[in-house]
């Protein structure tokens, strides 16, 4: 009895739709085809934008003194792509300085068309550089820069751009931080100098004047070793990642997809068309 009832129950559910079907199928036609037609129209008036990504892989490179004149130092400098210097190169091409030369160099308040009297101009410019330029992490330990424009051959060159100046706040920064060791280091080796001087100077040569001289010297030899280290980390000019590909104007836009922005609409026009007429539109007489 109960499987009757279910059965009954989906032939009237079945007949149900079929009638709202033919009832309705001449309004579902036409708001399906304006629809599609209407879609078609706006996206064909949606500004296409091509897409260009350079492929890089950052490097260990600010550890080159230590690979290169420490015995202990495990290191090789000719490594690339491990995790934390990634992590440090998302930070570095997503940072403010970065943006701001981005927007200087290529112009960007002018190029997307930002109002002289915005109330907001740098907001407006960072929000749309966050929109358009992405950077993402590949599977082997790269970074993807890719950027979206308008224009193919500028979406290339912001690429590009943002992958050679990389190296350029890598030196500065690692620049700053080896002038300031460099200066310490300085100061320290001076002050052990100056300590070895005296105690040469000081009273008779005994065996543990001469130990201490000897442990003093050693000590200077290592400070004067990590100097000469500071010293290669703040005058090396050195690339801090290796370009995989770089980015090449691109010969296909990639937004939008006309055809989904077609089908999406009609679909989802028609939906709503179905709802609205099972909702508000009287039933039919029997």
């Amino acid at each position: 009895m109960q499987e009757q009832n279910h059965t009954l129950s989906n032939r009237y559910g079945h007949e149900a739709t079929l009638r709202f079907f033919r009832r309705w199928w001449k309004v579902l036609t036409i708001v399906f085809v304006a629809a599609a037609v209407v879609s078609l129209v706006v996206s064909l008036l949606i500004t296409p934008r091509f897409k260009s990504t350079a492929v890089i892989i950052p490097s260990n490179s600010n550890r080159l003194s230590k690979a290169i004149m420490s015995y202990h130092y495990s290191m090789d400098f000719m490594d690339y792509g491990s995790e934390r210097d990634c992590e440090y190169a998302i930070q570095i091409l997503s940072s403010k300085q970065m943006q701001h030369v981005v927007f200087q160099r290529f112009n960007l308040a002018e190029h997307y068309e930002i109002p002289a009297d915005h109330p907001h101009p740098q907001f407006q410019l960072e929000t749309l550089f966050e929109k358009y330029i992405s950077l993402k992490r590949t599977e082997y330990m790269g970074l993807e820069i890719s950027v979206m424009d308008k224009d193919p051959q500028m979406a290339a060159d912001i690429a590009n751009f943002m992958a050679a100046y990389y190296d350029t706040l890598c030196r500065e920064i690692h620049h700053d931080r080896a002038e300031s060791a460099a200066r310490v280091m300085a100061g320290v080796c001076a002050a052990m100098e100056a300590e070895i001087d005296s105690i040469a100077a000081a009273g008779v040569d005994t065996q543990w004047k001469k130990d201490m001289l000897a442990d003093k010297c050693k000590q200077l030899a290592d400070l004067q070793t990590r100097a000469t280290q500071t010293r290669v980390d703040k005058d090396q000019v050195v690339s801090y990642k290796y370009v995989v590909d770089p980015a090449v104007p691109a010969d296909k836009k990639a937004y939008p997809k006309r055809l989904l922005v077609v089908v999406g609409g009609s679909v989802g026009a028609l939906v709503l068309c179905i709802l609205c007429l099972m909702l508000f539109a009287k039933p039919e007489e029997e």
